[in-house]
């Protein structure tokens, strides 16, 4: 008995090193997008809706700001991804670990990456204004997809597509310690991946603009496929026990 709750304790351990580091890439890859979607695509963000709002007001204010209609597809395809998303996962009734409906949902948005890339070489990596509205709603239904499907894990702090919470979270816990060394690395990490997803799009951006976009399909991609094979294996065990326990 004393070695099964060791190993659960271990297998549990590793399945949220496991869960931690796929929101560490997935937060990677909005980071690429978002800097990708500002320097290429007419300056809004497809992940970053608070940006956003700000732009639309600053635009219904008269001040510069970006075109109207970018902002407006953004915000709009972010909100069908979210929907999208959540009719998937809401279905779950595993409140806990990483759901295959997380996965599955994730799996969808790649294909909205997908479209991204067909579209971005058919234009050689200048798409024409129209476009870019395009493609500015293809990744945002991706982001929305992903936002929705990362809330549903309950990760306090964490949602991968903004950093604003995670910053507050991170401070908050740093002021009176009231979180472990964990959590407060977990939040740290979630940071500094959003840094090198901008940092590493721009300089793709810069060197090689052709190639940007593949940064964050390849991230996701790579993400959906280790939930699928090594948090499956998890969740499958865990079904396995409640049916012998009933």
């Amino acid at each position: 008995m004393q070695t099964e709750i060791v190993t659960e304790t271990h297998h549990q351990a590793v399945e949220l090193r496991v869960r931690d580091l796929l929101l560490n890439a997935l937060t990677v890859s909005s980071g690429a997008v978002d800097a990708i979607s500002f320097l290429a695509l007419g300056k809004v963000f497809s992940a970053f809706m608070t940006g956003n709002i700000a732009f639309l007001g600053l635009r219904v204010a008269g001040a510069p700001a970006p075109g109207l209609v970018s902002i407006v597809v953004s915000m709009a395809a972010f909100a069908v991804g979210v929907y999208l998303s959540t009719l998937i996962v809401k279905r779950s009734k595993d409140s806990t670990g990483w759901p295959q409906r997380v996965t599955f949902a994730l799996g969808l948005s790649l294909i909205a990456h997908a479209a991204f890339l067909a579209i971005w070489f058919a234009s050689n990596g200048q798409p024409e204004i129209a476009v870019a509205h395009v493609l500015l709603g293809i990744w945002g239904i991706a982001m929305g997809m992903q936002s929705a499907a990362v809330r549903t894990l309950h990760v306090e702090g964490v949602f991968t597509t903004a950093a604003t919470a995670t910053i507050i979270f991170l401070v908050e816990y740093s002021t009176n310690w009231s979180a472990t060394v964990e959590e407060r690395r977990r939040l740290a990490g979630v940071l500094v991946s959003l840094f090198v997803g901008a940092t590493a799009a721009g300089l793709l951006l810069f060197h090689a603009p052709i190639y940007a976009p593949l940064l964050p399909f390849v991230i996701t991609t790579a993400a959906v496929a280790t939930a699928a094979v090594v948090l499956r294996e998890r969740n499958t065990s865990n079904e396995l026990k409640l049916v012998e326990s009933a």
